[in-house]
């Protein structure tokens, strides 16, 4: 049986680390991986979606989540996404993250051609055989990955006992009420819905917002989870007015993103990698105008 507690909580997705020529910096990972350390969150989702990862090598992917564990193994719960789209390189990634210790591995549907569920399960089962000791969650996010969870592929994976639960980035709440009733234990992904998602019964939740904004987060399930739901409500409808604004530039999210932590004093970790957009001087100003609504937001809850 797993540690259920491991997963209840903020986890911030984390961010891909550049150095100014764009190349993969370990020792920009682990500055980043202290500075959340110590905005008490619970954990990190590494190598997702807001780790860039479907634009890195398999070896680049490795080093960022070594530096991860070397900043914050044992101090946080770590999940490492290890899904490439074809199993070899993803049961190379899921057997390096057990050895460094990860908490549990995550992995999408394989993308572009569209597979049956068995191919499917068979996919998600090959990768959790490389890592047989670790806790494995399947990484839900139909709008992006083409493929979305079905109950009766969850009801198929869930008979291997290191599948846990889903972290589900749907956008339909109900989703989390399905994935629960079948026993699987479910963490919310779209920052926009937390607190429905933890008033439907996610432990947490793993978003790309979260870094620049942690104490929100943190704040929001505080006050969900103490039945303070007006108060929870209205600060997830101020989060989503401040993930608007970051969404808001020329740049994509993540390259803006990282303006705003440069911005809050935070660590610099580069830009978004090509062909994501990346950053433009009239995008600092919007930048600017972010960090000074977390601030206003931070001081009134």
């Amino acid at each position: 049986m797993f540690d259920r507690s491991k997963y209840e909580g903020i986890f911030p997705a984390f961010y891909a680390c550049y150095d100014e020529s764009g190349a993969v910096s370990p020792a920009r990972a682990r500055a980043l991986a202290r500075y959340l350390l110590d905005k008490s969150v619970k954990g990190l989702y590494v190598g997702g979606s807001s780790g860039e990862c479907i634009y890195q090598s398999v070896d680049e992917r490795k080093a960022i989540l070594e530096a991860v564990m070397d900043a914050v193994g044992g101090k946080l719960t770590v999940i490492a996404h290890v899904a490439c789209n074809n199993t070899a390189d993803s049961q190379a990634l899921a057997a390096h993250a057990q050895s460094l210790g990860v908490d549990a591995i995550a992995a999408i549907p394989p993308i572009y051609f569209k597979l049956p569920e068995a191919s499917i399960a068979k996919y998600w089962n090959d990768i959790s055989a490389a890592a047989p000791d670790t806790d494995f969650i399947i990484y839900n996010i139909p709008q992006l990955a083409g493929v979305a969870l079905t109950l009766p592929l969850l009801r198929r994976m869930l008979q291997n006992p290191r599948v846990i639960g889903v972290k589900n980035s749907s956008m339909a709440v109900y989703d989390i009420s399905l994935f629960i009733n079948e026993g699987a234990m479910v963490m919310n992904g779209p920052d926009e819905q937390l607190v429905p998602g933890l008033l439907t019964g996610a432990t947490g939740g793993i978003g790309g917002t979260y870094g620049v904004m942690p104490e929100l987060f943190i704040r929001a399930r505080e006050l969900a989870l103490t039945g303070q739901v007006d108060a929870a409500r209205a600060l997830q409808a101020d989060i989503c007015r401040i993930i608007e604004k970051l969404c808001s530039g020329g740049c994509n999210m993540y390259a803006m993103i990282k303006e705003v932590l440069r911005q809050q004093g935070g660590p610099d970790i580069g830009d978004a990698r090509p062909p994501l957009a990346g950053l433009t001087e009239p995008d600092k100003a919007v930048a600017a105008c972010c960090v000074e609504m977390i601030a206003q937001t931070q001081a009134k809850y």
